[in-house]
C-alpha cells in the first residue's frame, strides 16, 4: 500500500512529509494518513516540533485531488470537508509547535494545510500560492475563509480569494502569510534546522508549545476568559523543571540549557 504521509522522527523533530505524485494532492486517505502522524507526535513525549512538508522539488501540496472529488457523491463531500476541518484542527490544537516548510507550489487545499501551521516557511523559487477556487465555482472549503482572514484581515483575504491570483513567496512574505523565504539549496536541511531553534536545549519547547495554545485557544476569547486560560497555562509552566532551570541561569547571568520538560 503506498504511504501517502511519511513520517519521520529526527531527534526532537517529527517530519511529516505528504507524498502523492505529481503534486501532493490530497485525499480523504491522505487526510487520514496525517492524522494518524499528528497523533502520534502529540504522544509521543519526545517530539517537540512537528515539521510539515512535501516530497519532491516541485509541490508541497496542490489541494484536493479534483478529479477524485468530482466523484463524490455530495454527502461524501461533506463528510470528506468535516474530517479535513478535524485534522487541521487537531494540527492547531496539539501544544506544540507546527512548523510547515513549503518546498513547491501551495495552492488550493495546500494553502489551506499550510494555513493550519503556527509558522510557514518557503523555499525560493518561481512558486506560487494562491486559493484559486472560485475558479471552480466553490470557495476554499478546508478552512482557508476562516484561517485566512485571521492572519491577513478581511480586505486582503478576500481580495485574494475573490480573484483566485496566485502569487509568489516574495509577495507572500511582504503580506506576512510566511515568515521566511529560504535561500539554502539544501532546503529540507534549512527547514530542520528552522525547527530545532524551537525545541531544546536553547528553547523552552514545553513553553513554546504552551504560548501556541494560549495563542490559538485564548485569541478568539473574550479577555478576561483569555486571560483565565493564561493563567493556568502559566501555572503549568512555572511548576516545570524547565521554568525552573530557566530562571536560575537569568540569576547566575549564565545560558539556560532546557530539557523541553
Amino acid at each position: 500500500m503506498t504511504t501517502l504521509v511519511h513520517y519521520e522522527k529526527l531527534g526532537s523533530i517529527a517530519r511529516l512529509t505528504l507524498d502523492f505524485p505529481p503534486a501532493n494532492g490530497y485525499s480523504h486517505e491522505m487526510m487520514r494518513a496525517l492524522d494518524d502522524g499528528i497523533l502520534r507526535a502529540r504522544f509521543d513525549d519526545e517530539v517537540q516540533v512537528l515539521l510539515l512538508t512535501g516530497a519532491g522539488e516541485k509541490f508541497f501540496c496542490a489541494g484536493a485531488d479534483i478529479s477524485g472529488l468530482a466523484a463524490m457523491t455530495p454527502e461524501f463531500k461533506y463528510q470528506f470537508c468535516l474530517h479535513a476541518n478535524e485534522t487541521l484542527l487537531r494540527l492547531e490544537n496539539t501544544p506544540k509547535v507546527v512548523i510547515a516548510a513549503l518546498n513547491g507550489h501551495t495552492v488550493g487545499g495546500g494553502l489551506e494545510v499550510a494555513l493550519a501551521a503556527d509558522l510557514r516557511i518557503m523555499r525560493r523559487g518561481s512558486f506560487k500560492l494562491g486559493l484559486p477556487e472560485v475558479a471552480l465555482g466553490v470557495l476554499p472549503g478546508t478552512g482557508g475563509t476562516q484561517r485566512l482572514t485571521r492572519i491577513l484581515g478581511k480586505a486582503r483575504a478576500l481580495e485574494l480569494m475573490l480573484s483566485g491570483r496566485s502569487f509568489g513567496p516574495d509577495e507572500a512574505l511582504a503580506l506576512g502569510l510566511i515568515q521566511a523565504v529560504v535561500e539554502d539549496e539544501d532546503f529540507g536541511a534549512a527547514a530542520l534546522s528552522y525547527a530545532r531553534s524551537f525545541t531544546a536545549p536553547s528553547k523552552a519547547a514545553l513553553a513554546a508549545g504552551l504560548i501556541k495554545r494560549a495563542v490559538q485557544s485564548g485569541g478568539d476569547l473574550p479577555l478576561e476568559a483569555g486571560l483565565a486560560l493564561e493563567r493556568e497555562l502559566q501555572a503549568r509552566l512555572f511548576a516545570s523543571g524547565d521554568a525552573k532551570r530557566g530562571m536560575e541561569a537569568f540569576i547566575k547571568k549564565e545560558r539556560p540549557h532546557f530539557e523541553g520538560r
